[in-house]
């Protein structure tokens, strides 16, 4: 199942939840109350604020974990374009007449590095153009080694080591798309979440009647930060995104004629 489709079913399902743990817990406080009177609620405020404060850390924690790991996948996508950048201008250092098919290499290279991010959410076209990407990294070091024995010495000394970051931040880039919270975190959320509801509805039975208001807020809030975080987890396929970062390797890749 696509994730964001399961993000926005766990958002959508978490809702409701949260709803009918409210009604359940105000109808089980209700009875509480009718068969203990005022001693119903003794000594629960310890523990309800226990779940609650769990809760929310619970959720900071998380959120503040899906966002530090988008802002580092954006930041990948412009050191990936430095390096690149960086390489394409050492081209210069050799002969003239080994350039031309470097940099012909490079384009493709370029190219089929944006094809990988640009085919999500279809996995198996991304692992094939990251396939396509990996055999060019081949090409190009092998045309680059041959062409640096026909240059200067330096020529060698400051492009290879370019080359070999250029493909170096593709392994990175690679992993950090990988690396997610782990299941067992979002599942543990979720179930603090309802009963944190069910706490909350027995704390409001000793209202007179049900606060549509905050129970449809409660139960909104909760469903809302659960999606944002697991968008915000998979910035490839959802609508928190950092497609607008790859524009720095688009203009790059203008940039190369």
């Amino acid at each position: 199942m696509n994730i964001i489709l399961a993000a926005a079913l766990t958002a959508l399902g978490l809702f409701g939840g949260v709803l009918l743990l409210l009604e359940t817990g105000r109808r089980i406080g209700l009875r509480r109350i009718a068969s203990d009177g005022a001693d119903a609620r003794a000594g629960m405020g310890t523990v309800d604020a226990a779940v609650f404060g769990l809760m929310g850390l619970l959720i900071a924690f998380t959120f503040s974990g899906a966002a530090a790991r988008f802002d580092t996948r954006r930041q990948l996508v412009t050191e990936e374009a430095n390096d690149i950048g960086t390489a394409w201008l050492r081209l210069d250092l050799l002969p003239a007449g080994a350039q031309p098919a470097l940099r012909d290499s490079f384009r493709r290279y370029l190219d089929t590095r944006l094809e990988v991010y640009q085919k999500l959410p279809d996995l198996e076209a991304a692992k094939a153009a990251l396939t396509r990407a990996t055999a060019l990294q081949g090409e190009i070091w092998t045309q680059a080694v041959a062409a640096s024995r026909e240059g200067p010495s330096q020529a060698a000394m400051l492009l290879l080591p370019a080359l070999n970051q250029m493909f170096d931040i593709t392994t990175t880039r690679t992993m950090a798309a990988r690396i997610h919270q782990p299941l067992i975190i979002f599942v543990l959320l979720v179930a603090l979440t309802l009963i944190s509801a069910l706490l909350a509805g027995h704390e409001m039975a000793t209202a007179k009647a049900r606060s549509w208001v905050h129970m449809v807020g409660f139960a909104l809030a909760m469903a809302a930060a659960v999606y944002v975080i697991i968008d915000m987890e998979y910035p490839r396929l959802g609508l928190i995104n950092i497609h607008s970062a790859d524009q720095v390797l688009v203009d790059l890749r203008q940039s190369m004629q």
